[in-house]
């Protein structure tokens, strides 16, 4: 009746044993270490650049306990400071050779002491967020509007260079608030422009009217396209920002959505709020310029190994630069015309998409209407010939690719050269990153010192083990060995949960930390409905054996509707939360999970195999059980027959 197959008891310790481990690197502390992260858009984080680190640090001598690498950036662990900071200083000169134009920015970091079996196995400590290691927190508001006006303003262009092109006659084009008015003479002439429009572009909504005698198109964007151009918006200011982070050195950074258009940066470690305002507001830009010689592909009009070697040597021509692009680990040189054909103001959209007639992943270039103009003027003459997309930040011009001119371009064209999707998404993502896609004011902004985030640690901690501590004398109190064993029960539950948080990699912020003491104060509810359950069981007269299957068969319903509940109330927290309520909520939830499981399973796992095994069992260990007119009663907490 009490007892389990032996394939629930190995699961149940199985995930103990598995939770044990993902929970044990957030009690390693911390050491110092240093993080690599790329400063340039070309930079990147990858075998060669990892294996430039470790033959730094040994032409130095410089010891360390080990090297690990994530997708943004490289992190050297080290056993003290004076050997972090020296560390720092050589691996900054080997990978930023030219200090007035560095590749690569090197912060010094706090990183997990566990040992590297840990890591191998991804069973990493939690990160914790600025309330209790202290930094600056802003919460960014995009400006919708304006990214909703600059897509009209593109469309308008575009309307106007269409019919010039496809030489239609139209007496005027114009906004009108939300939408794009064009006038016409007649019907024919109305309606012909409205299908060459659709056929164009499936963006806009274009409807037909007349109004005294004039003949009008109306066109508006489509739902679709203004959610993906606002999604677009918040995609590149997102990018930028974190561009721009990359320059503070901050060994953390979040820089997440939040909303349809908020932003939230977090800063840890970093104090000094005028100098991160001033990072995060700064501008950028980007400019096409034609390449006037290079050495690499000889069937280009621009192919011109002379007049590169020459500029190698210092000869450079007037009116051109020269700068490198980077290929992987190789750097081409490019002489450029220092003629800006536009600029990233003129740029409306860039997107990721697949070429119809090749299938290959292209990046889809839209211009407005001045910006089309100048690039069909420049471009008519310039076919076979490549053209250089340049990112300038402070002044320092960085290629971001160079392709071939195939035709005469206009409003819209394509980058082709990118090998995967995911080649073409991040160049799309590098060609709006030049600027902000839109203007964003900060609606909140708050700094937490590293002393105030040390003692939010502990009073966290001190709460949680109070309340645990309190709990723990109340059951084994009132319920004796059946609260010894939800004790136990609750103390797996808080495991269990503080290794999926470190599972998800987490944040830890001081309401997870309410959500953690919560969880503890709320899951005892489950052990203790169970217990009274089993308790009324007896009362009623049925053996211990009986109470105990009909106990935890009867109290399942019940803690399962209360749960239900309270998850319906964390998910919504989830849902319309922000930032601390969020996370609080996703702690609630998950401890909600855990509980039942550990208050279910876990705690019957115990009581099993504590009672499971007597035939004759004459009493349970569950406190005082009162039962009126009672025959026999056992002033130890048993109960008998």
């Amino acid at each position: 009746m009490n007892r389990y197959p032996l394939w629930k008891y190995l699961f149940v310790a199985a995930l103990m044993l598995i939770s044990v481990t993902y929970t044990l690197p957030n009690f390693f502390g911390e050491v110092p270490a240093v993080q690599v992260s790329p400063l340039k858009t070309t930079a990147k984080v990858d075998t060669v650049a990892m294996q430039a680190v470790e033959q730094a640090l040994k032409a130095a001598a410089i010891s360390y306990d080990g090297i690990f690498t994530d997708p943004n950036s490289i992190k050297v662990r080290f056993r003290d400071t004076d050997t972090q900071l020296k560390a720092k200083d050589v691996l900054d000169r080997a990978l930023n050779p030219v200090a007035d134009n560095p590749s690569f920015i090197l912060a010094l970091n706090l990183i997990s002491d566990s040992p590297a079996w840990f890591t191998a196995i991804n069973a990493l400590p939690m990160y914790l967020g600025l309330d209790l290691r202290g930094g600056i927190h802003f919460l960014l508001q995009v400006d919708m509007k304006a990214v909703k006006d600059k897509r009209l303003d593109g469309q308008l262009g575009f309307i106007r260079n269409t019919l010039r092109d496809k030489k239609i006659a139209y007496a005027g084009v114009s906004r009108e608030g939300e939408s794009i008015l064009v006038r016409f003479r007649d019907t024919e002439t109305r309606d012909k422009a409205r299908g060459e429009l659709e056929k164009l572009t499936s963006d806009l909504a274009i409807k037909a009217s007349e109004n005294a005698g004039e003949f009008r198109l109306t066109a508006t964007l489509t739902p679709q396209s203004l959610i993906d151009t606002q999604k677009a918006a918040l995609e590149q200011n997102i990018t930028t920002l974190r561009n721009r982070v990359n320059e503070l050195g901050v060994a953390e950074p979040i820089i997440q959505q939040q909303g349809a258009d908020r932003i939230v940066v977090q800063l840890p470690g970093v104090q000094d709020t005028a100098r991160a305002k001033d990072i995060l507001g700064r501008t950028a830009s980007l400019e096409m310029r034609l390449v006037e010689a290079h050495a690499s592909d000889p069937s280009g009009r621009d192919y011109d190994p002379a007049k590169i070697d020459a500029a190698i040597k210092g000869n450079v021509p007037f009116g051109t630069e020269l700068l490198y692009e980077r290929r992987g680990t190789q750097a081409e040189p490019l002489l450029l015309s220092k003629q800006v054909i536009v600029t990233g103001e003129r740029l409306t959209k860039a997107s990721p998409t697949f070429d119809q007639r090749s299938s290959q992943p292209v990046v889809a270039i839209d211009l407005d209407g001045q910006g089309a103009r100048m690039m069909r003027d420049t471009t008519r003459d310039a076919v076979k010939r490549r053209m250089a997309v340049l990112l300038i930040e402070k002044g320092k011009p960085e290629i971001i690719t160079a392709p071939v001119i195939q035709d005469v371009l206009g409003a819209s064209f394509q980058i082709t050269g990118s090998k995967t999707p995911r080649e073409a998404n991040d160049l799309a993502l590098l060609l709006r990153a030049g600027a902000l896609a839109a203007p964003m004011d900060i609606i909140e902004e708050r700094t937490v010192g590293p002393s105030l985030g040390a003692e939010n640690i502990k009073i966290g901690f001190h709460s949680t083990w109070i309340g645990f501590a309190a709990i723990t004398v109340f059951m084994v109190g009132y319920y004796l060995v059946f609260g010894v064993i939800s004790i136990v029960a609750l103390a797996i539950n808080v495991l269990f949960l503080v290794a999926l948080l470190s599972m998800l990699q987490a944040t830890l912020t001081l309401p997870g930390m309410a959500g953690i003491a919560l969880t503890v104060g709320m899951a005892i509810d489950a052990n203790v409905l169970i217990a009274e359950r089993i308790r009324e069981e007896l009362r009623n007269g049925n053996t211990p054996q009986a109470a105990i299957f009909a106990g935890y068969d009867r109290a399942w319903g019940t803690i399962l509707d209360s749960n239900i509940t309270t998850l319906i109330a964390g998910t919504m927290l989830f849902l319309l939360g922000s930032g601390p309520v969020k996370g609080f909520a996703v702690v609630l939830c998950l401890g909600i999970g855990t509980s039942i499981f550990s208050a279910v399973v876990v705690s019957r796992c115990m009581v099993n195999l504590v009672y499971g095994s007597r035939h004759r069992l004459a009493k349970v260990s569950i406190g005082q059980v009162w039962k009126a007119g009672a025959e026999k009663t056992d002033d130890t907490g048993g109960v008998g027959r």
